[in-house]
C-alpha cells in the first residue's frame, strides 16, 4: 500500500499544473488564460512494485466565467521515465522523498496497467490523501468482453474532450480519460466513476474513465 507523506512539495502540484494545463488541447481557458486551480477530488492506485505513485487528481479552474473540473492522472517517479520526455509535467522537491519526476499518467505504462487491473476487478482504489485506506466511493465497471494488452506502453491520443489510450497497437478496447469532467458522460463497455467537488461546495459524480470498442 502507498504511504501518503504529510510534507511539502516545491513547487506544488497545483503550481506545476497551472503552467502545464494551458498547453493541453482539452483545456477550456482559451489563449493566454492563466489557470486559477483548486484541488477538487480524486483517488489513487497502488503500484504493486511500490516504485511509482499513481494519482487520479481532479482540479477545478476558477479563472473564467465558467468553472471547469479537469481530470489529471499523474505518476510520481524517483527518476525520469525513458522515452516520456513530452509527458513530463515537471519536477518537484518532496520533503521526504527528494526529487520527484511528475508525469501525465496517460503516458505511463504503470498507470495504464493498474487502470486496466482496476477495471478488471484486480486493483482496489485508494483514498487520495490517506495511507492504506481503500476508497469505496470509486466504482469500476467493465463488461468483461475482450482484454487489455498492457505488455507495452499505451498508444496515447489527446483530443478536445479527452485522452484516448490504446493498450497495445492492436488492442480491441479503448480507454478514454474524461479530461473535462461531465456527470452525463457514459461509456459503452465500462467506466470508472468517482466524485469531485466544485469550489462552491457542489458535489458531483461521474465518469473519470470510459471504455469503448476501439475503431
Amino acid at each position: 500500500m502507498a504511504e501518503i507523506h504529510k510534507t511539502t512539495m516545491t513547487p506544488t502540484k497545483l503550481e506545476l499544473l497551472a503552467d502545464w494545463l494551458p498547453g493541453r488541447p482539452w483545456y477550456r481557458g482559451g489563449e493566454g488564460a492563466v489557470p486559477a486551480l483548486e484541488k477538487a477530488g480524486g483517488f489513487r492506485l497502488d503500484d504493486p512494485e511500490g516504485e511509482v505513485g499513481i494519482e487520479f487528481a481532479v482540479v477545478a479552474d476558477t479563472s473564467g466565467e465558467e468553472v471547469h473540473a479537469y481530470l489529471v492522472p499523474m505518476t510520481y517517479r524517483a527518476a525520469p521515465l525513458e522515452g516520456a520526455e513530452g509527458a513530463l509535467i515537471g519536477t518537484s522537491e518532496h520533503g521526504v522523498l527528494g526529487t520527484r519526476w511528475i508525469y501525465d499518467g496517460a503516458h505511463d505504462p504503470v498507470l495504464a496497467a493498474e487502470l486496466a487491473a482496476l477495471l478488471a476487478g484486480r486493483a482496489v482504489p485508494q483514498a487520495q490523501s490517506v495511507s492504506d485506506t481503500p476508497d469505496p466511493t470509486v466504482e469500476a465497471s467493465f463488461d468483461g468482453t475482450g482484454a487489455f494488452d498492457t505488455s507495452a506502453a499505451p498508444v496515447v491520443e489527446d483530443g478536445a474532450y479527452g485522452t484516448d489510450l490504446r493498450l497495445g497497437a492492436d488492442a480491441p478496447l479503448l480507454l478514454r480519460l474524461a479530461r473535462v469532467l461531465d456527470p452525463k458522460a457514459t461509456g459503452s463497455r465500462g467506466h470508472v466513476i468517482a466524485d469531485w467537488r466544485l469550489p462552491d461546495g457542489e458535489e458531483r459524480r461521474g465518469a473519470y474513465v470510459l471504455v469503448f470498442d476501439a475503431a
